[in-house]
């Protein structure tokens, strides 16, 4: 697509993008009256018919829309031609065509590296460490055989048997505390709980407990106990049974 051969339709203007080019160059047409947004308008649907991209054209119609905006913007400000002399028509047409030469140079440049890339895209360099680089031995420290055998021997040797004996736990027998109870109530009619087991461990506390139980399932012993968490009163349930029968007739004899 060659862009100065676009076909433009403007109030001020009827013809190809190149002879507007002239006309404005040779200040024979006022640029003023010359819509840029249609002329964008004009060709982007240009290359929406051609349904192809030419970044070629777009470039080089960027360049000349922006030296016709610019040109345009300078135009805005006649005021000030005192401080913007460079600006003249001359100066700006000598702008514009040092702007196409420069597009050229560059489009120039692209198609060179283009061709660059492609004779030598084939060509790939090898990473790595020179291949006759002297390869860094680390020497070795003397070794002594005999040492050698006696830290294998070290190793397969049988490793002690680990004893467990400290972590079991052993429990008293129940019956032990069955006759020590029993014993303490034929000597006494009642003792405290607390007081037999005081310097005893936690297993042996535990084991006389369920002796008490025991004894009192059986029926041998009752059991008193003032309030939650105090001292467990044991007594013989012969004299429980003995007291209680004197209360009753006692409590007979004064209802009669």
């Amino acid at each position: 697509m060659i862009v100065r051969e676009l076909d433009l339709d403007l109030d001020a203007f009827e013809g190809p993008f190149d002879l507007l080019l002239t006309l404005v160059l040779k200040e024979e047409l006022d640029l003023r009256d010359v819509d840029v947004a249609a002329i964008v308008l004009a060709f982007v649907e240009r290359l929406a018919v051609r349904e192809e991209l030419d970044l070629e054209a777009c470039g080089e119609f960027l360049v000349l829309i922006a030296a016709l905006l610019e040109l345009k913007a300078r135009g805005l400000f006649p005021e000030e031609a005192a401080e913007l002399a460079e600006l003249e028509p001359e100066v700006a047409a000598e702008e514009l065509a040092r702007r196409l030469a420069e597009y050229r140079r560059t489009k120039e440049a692209a198609a060179w590296l283009r061709e660059r890339l492609a004779a030598e895209g084939d060509r790939y360099f090898r990473l790595g460490p020179a291949p006759f680089a002297p390869r860094v031995e680390t020497p070795l420290a003397p070794q002594e055989p005999a040492r050698l055998a006696a830290a294998i021997r070290v190793l397969a040797t049988e490793p002690p048997q680990v004893s467990l004996a400290h972590m079991a736990l052993r429990f008293p027998p129940v019956g032990q505390f069955l006759e020590r109870f029993r014993a303490v109530l034929r000597r006494r009619s009642r003792f405290d709980f607390d007081a037999e087991v005081r310097g005893l461990g936690r297993v042996e506390q535990a084991v006389a407990f369920l002796a008490l139980l025991d004894l009192r399932r059986g029926g041998e012993v009752t059991l008193d106990q003032a309030a939650p968490f105090a001292s467990i009163r044991v007594g013989r349930a012969a004299e429980e049974n003995r007291d209680r029968d004197e209360r009753t007739v006692t409590w007979t004899a004064r209802s009669a």
